[in-house]
């Protein structure tokens, strides 16, 4: 089993500070942001690591390398120019693997979920296991509904998926375009009760503007 690292966003939110560095390598109490994840799948069973680019992506194999300072394998997948979004970068990167089973972090998240207690394998008929949180100042309306484990698109009382999860490669055959967001997807296999999901309740940051990055900074220093 091998982990994705999303990194080929373009942060536009984020800027001016992504006009020079691409997101997750932005510093997090004087550490870069994607190095806290490096840190965690050090301690799991996974020991490659796919990380993807495009924006500014040539600087971050330059800053991570070959991944020898975390005992890990890491290889890169360049989107170019032109991103493909997380499903079509996922997509891509299955292409390159034979493992059955895939976990995908995004890498503009700061959290300390422990990645060694995410599924190695998935129960039959189900194709997806996502993590989700307490819904955040700014997503107040979640996205998800859990029940008895699976997921629903909506619920009476809905959470914010954290961008951790597990896939089973097939969840991903049915995507004919390179370029695929990734949300639709999951409401697709959702709709055919192929997804579970739990609520991780520790902390869990989205770093999605410069505000937010400063207030975590501040969380933890303090």
């Amino acid at each position: 089993m091998f982990a994705m690292i999303l990194a080929a966003g373009r942060g536009e939110r984020m800027r001016p500070l992504t006009d020079k560095l691409p997101k997750p390598l932005l510093a997090v109490n004087n550490k870069p942001l994607i190095e806290y994840h490096l840190d965690k799948l050090k301690h799991t069973s996974i020991n490659e690591v796919v990380i993807n680019h495009a924006w500014l992506g040539h600087l971050i194999p330059h800053a991570l390398g070959n991944g020898e300072r975390w005992q890990l394998d890491i290889t890169y997948s360049d989107e170019g120019d032109n991103a493909l979004e997380t499903a079509g970068g996922i997509k891509k990167v299955l292409a390159m693997m034979d493992d059955e089973y895939i976990t995908v972090i995004n890498g503009d998240i700061w959290t300390e979920f422990d990645f060694s207690l995410l599924p190695k394998s998935l129960p039959d008929g189900v194709l997806a296991h996502l993590i989700l949180v307490n819904n955040p100042k700014q997503h107040p309306d979640g996205d998800f509904a859990l029940g008895n484990l699976r997921l629903q698109n909506d619920g009476a009382e809905k959470f914010t998926f954290s961008g951790i999860a597990v896939y089973h490669r097939r969840f991903f055959e049915n995507i004919t375009t390179k370029v695929s967001a990734l949300g639709p997807v999951i409401r697709d296999h959702i709709t055919k009760g192929q997804v579970t999901g739990e609520l991780y309740q520790g902390q869990w940051f989205d770093i999605g503007t410069p505000q937010r990055l400063e207030a975590l900074n501040k969380t933890l220093s303090s």
